[in-house]
């Protein structure tokens, strides 16, 4: 079996590659960046999808970024995803692709919600206003994947983690996703002697998943889920930790936790995004052992440490 691997070299695409070195298997793999091809042009998805011949893709390539990111900068987050997730399937359906399992997110959700939010609830209202524009050209991944199963039988589905968070991730201190901006804040605030200083209040709540758990999750469903309805990969309700918590982690475990404060002038985003894994439970049939996030997060922030010259920020 060959899987192509789109964003395959950033934090999901990097722990797939850790997950498969570690294993025995028989796949061949491969992981593509945005230097190889351009996504958003379709001849060259096309090219891409003709010169490698897969049988499955794992489509994780993205314009992501976290609340100031999808603030500040909507078309772009709008426009490329559209443009991307709208020529992968496509160049998928043309090339005879087996199977194309697409990376989504809970932020997409509704914000008007109760909770926690399950698999059937991705399209009953608008997402939070903070990341609309990217939430909507993601929804239209879940739309698109499903109309190519009803129209084609194509087995094309999405699935949906929680906040991932790991080695290997973008560290840019705006452009990046909340746990990967928290460290390097707390290395740099240690490093010049100055507070360590977090946007908004900390009480937002968030079920962070650990980077190789995700890539494991994804790996077990391009191989085995055979059903054209979308799947929550997430962590336990009672694994749901605050901003302020992950904060506090992190500056402990950097040897910096009395400098710690809080800027409320910020916007905390949205408040909570809950969200349930028993479907993905009731699937594995089997017990998941979640790396826990103190251990996540000393292994990211060690692996950050070491690598801090060459990584992305």
């Amino acid at each position: 079996m060959k899987i192509l691997i789109t964003g395959g070299t950033g934090l999901i695409g990097n722990a797939m590659r850790r997950i498969l070195d570690e294993t025995e298997t028989t796949h061949e793999c491969v992981y593509l960046s945005s230097k190889d091809y351009d996504l958003t042009n379709y001849d060259e998805c096309d090219k891409c999808f003709k010169d490698h011949k897969p049988d499955i893709v794992i489509h994780l390539a993205a314009n992501v970024g976290g609340l100031f990111k999808n603030l500040n900068y909507k078309v772009d987050m709008f426009e490329t995803n559209m443009s991307m997730n709208t020529n992968v399937l496509k160049a998928c359906h043309k090339n005879n692709v087996s199977k194309c399992v697409s990376c989504l997110s809970t932020c997409i959700f509704p914000n008007d919600t109760t909770y926690p939010i399950d698999e059937t609830m991705l399209h009953n209202g608008p997402p939070h206003y903070s990341n609309d524009a990217y939430a909507y050209a993601k929804r239209m991944v879940d739309v698109q994947s499903q109309a190519y199963h009803d129209q084609y039988n194509k087995m094309f589905v999405s699935v949906i983690p929680t906040n991932i968070y790991g080695p290997q991730d973008n560290f840019h201190l705006e452009d990046s996703h909340v746990i990967p901006a928290l460290i390097h804040q707390c290395y740099l605030a240690k490093k010049g002697f100055r507070p360590f200083i977090v946007r908004g209040t900390g009480k937002p709540l968030r079920q962070f998943i650990y980077s190789d758990d995700l890539a494991i999750l994804i790996l077990k469903v391009a191989l085995c889920y055979e059903d054209k309805e979308p799947i929550i990969l997430s962590v336990p309700e009672k694994d749901e930790v605050s901003i302020e918590d992950v904060a506090k982690i992190i500056s402990k475990k950097m040897d910096y936790e009395n400098n710690l404060y809080f800027d409320n002038h910020y916007s905390d985003g949205q408040y909570k995004k809950t969200a349930n894994n028993n479907k993905l439970m009731k699937w594995l049939n089997a017990p998941f052992e979640f790396t826990p996030i103190e251990v996540g997060l000393e292994r990211t922030i060690d692996w950050f440490i070491e690598n801090y010259e060459t990584l992305r920020k």
